[in-house]
C-alpha cells in the first residue's frame, strides 16, 4: 500500500473497515482473527459485535489491541440488527472512506485499495463477491450471481461508502429485510453516485448446506422490493406446469437453455471466468425453478403479515426509490442536520473490555458462512 495512503487528515488511517456480526458459536473465531490481522495494516477495523455476553467477552480477549470492538448502540432498536451494527460503526469511523463488510467477506490489500480509489468519484462502491471454496450449494447460489451480472450487478455482502454522505442521509432505514438494497436506494435518493465495478472481485466464504436451505424463502422475499423481478418469478411455476400438462416439453427445455446462456453471459463479463467456474452456469435453471417456488411462498408470507424474522414478522423488504426520494426532500425541507456524528453516544467510544451495554439487536439472518453472519444475498 502506498505510504501516502497510510493516514488521513484527521490522523486516522486512510480507510475504516466496519464489520457487524452476531455469532451464536465461535467455530470460526481463529480464522476470523487471522483475517483481522491481515486487515490492520490497511485499515482501522471496527467490529460491532451483537453476540451473547460470553462470546462477546471471548472476542474482546482475542481482539484486544487489534481492532475497535464494541456493542451495537442500544438506542438503535432496529428490527434488522445488521443496520444497527453498520450505523454504530459509521458513528465511530474517523476516515472519510469506509468499507462495510459481513463477517464472511475476505478482502485483500489490492481490493481495499481499489475501493479506496473508486471512492474518489463515487459515494457508494458495490464490489462483486465470489464464493471460495465452492461446494455444490455455493455453485447453486453462484448461478443467482451470474444471472444478476447478466442483467446489471449483483448484491454483495460488502460496500465502500463515503462517510459524509452517510451522515448527511442520517443513515438508512433499519426495519426492512433487504437492507443492502435499502442502502443503495437511499444513497441514490440523496443524489449519491454509485460505482458498480463488475471486475472488482472480493472473496466470500460459502454457507453450510443447512444454512443455505434455511434461507430460500427469506431471500425470495427480497423480490417484493422489485415488482418486475417478482412477477417474472411468479410466472415460472404456472408457465412450466401449463407446458407439462399439455405435454409441450420444448418450451421448458428452451427456457432452461436460455437460463444457462444468460448465466454464462454474466460469468464472462469483466473477466468473471477467473473466479466463477463454468459449472455454476449449469445451475441456473435449478436456481430459477427454486426462486419460482419460493416466490409464491414469499407472497404467502407477505399476506400473513411478513416473513418471520428474529421472533417477529418483517413486512417491508425495502422501500421504493420514490418513497426514499420523498423522505429525502422532506428531510431537506425540515433542515435536518443528518449528522450521525452529532448524535454519537459517548459510551460508544469506549472499548469492549470497559463494558458497554449488554443488550444486542437481533442479527439479520442470511445465507452465511456460519451462524451469525449478516449477509443479504438476493
Amino acid at each position: 500500500m502506498p505510504a501516502e495512503r497510510g493516514a488521513t487528515a484527521d490522523g486516522g488511517r486512510w480507510l475504516d473497515y466496519v464489520l457487524p456480526l452476531r455469532w451464536e458459536d465461535d467455530t470460526g473465531l481463529d480464522e476470523l482473527t487471522g483475517y483481522l490481522r491481515t486487515l490492520t495494516p490497511h485499515a482501522r477495523v471496527i467490529v460491532v459485535d451483537g453476540s451473547p455476553a460470553a462470546l462477546f467477552a471471548r472476542h474482546a480477549r482475542h481482539w484486544r489491541g487489534l481492532v475497535t470492538h464494541v456493542r451495537p448502540d442500544p438506542a438503535l432498536r432496529y428490527a434488522n440488527g445488521k443496520v444497527a451494527g453498520v450505523t454504530t460503526g459509521l458513528r465511530l469511523a474517523r476516515a472519510e472512506r469506509v468499507v462495510i463488510a459481513d463477517d464472511d467477506v475476505r478482502y485483500d490489500g489490492a481490493a481495499l485499495a481499489d475501493v479506496h480509489s473508486l471512492l474518489d468519484h463515487a459515494h457508494l462502491v458495490r464490489p462483486q463477491n465470489h464464493f471460495d471454496p465452492l461446494p455444490w450449494h455455493a455453485l447453486w447460489d453462484t448461478a443467482r450471481t451470474l444471472l444478476n451480472r447478466c442483467f446489471g450487478a449483483d448484491y454483495p455482502g460488502t460496500f465502500g461508502i463515503r462517510r459524509a454522505l452517510f451522515e448527511e442521509m442520517g443513515g438508512y432505514e433499519g426495519n426492512v429485510l433487504f437492507e443492502n438494497l435499502e442502502l443503495i436506494r437511499t444513497v441514490r435518493a440523496h443524489g449519491g453516485v454509485e460505482a458498480r465495478p463488475l471486475g472488482l472481485y472480493v472473496r466470500r466464504l460459502p454457507p453450510d448446506a443447512g444454512r443455505f436451505w434455511s434461507q430460500r424463502v427469506r431471500q425470495a422475499y427480497d423480490d417484493l422490493a422489485q415488482p418486475l423481478r417478482l412477477a417474472t418469478f411468479l410466472a415460472v411455476l404456472p408457465a412450466g406446469a401449463t407446458a407439462l400438462l399439455r405435454r409441450r416439453y420444448a418450451p421448458p427445455a428452451a427456457a432452461a437453455l436460455l437460463a444457462v446462456a444468460l448465466a454464462e453471459a454474466g460469468r464472462r463479463r469483466s473477466g468473471g471466468g477467473r473466479v466463477f467456474p463454468w459449472a455454476a452456469s449449469l445451475f441456473a435453471p435449478v436456481w430459477v425453478l427454486e426462486r419460482g417456488v419460493c416466490a409464491w411462498l414469499a407472497v404467502a408470507a407477505a399476506l400473513r403479515g411478513g416473513v418471520p424474522y428474529a421472533g417477529r414478522r418483517l413486512r417491508v423488504a425495502a422501500h421504493s426509490t420514490r418513497t426514499l426520494r420523498r423522505r429525502a426532500r422532506l428531510r431537506g425541507q425540515r433542515g435536518g442536520s443528518g449528522s450521525l456524528a452529532a448524535r454519537k453516544p459517548i459510551a460508544l467510544c469506549e472499548p469492549s473490555q470497559n463494558g458497554l451495554a449488554d443488550e444486542a439487536p437481533h442479527r439479520h439472518s442470511a445465507t452465511v458462512a456460519r451462524p451469525g453472519s449478516t449477509t443479504v444475498p438476493s
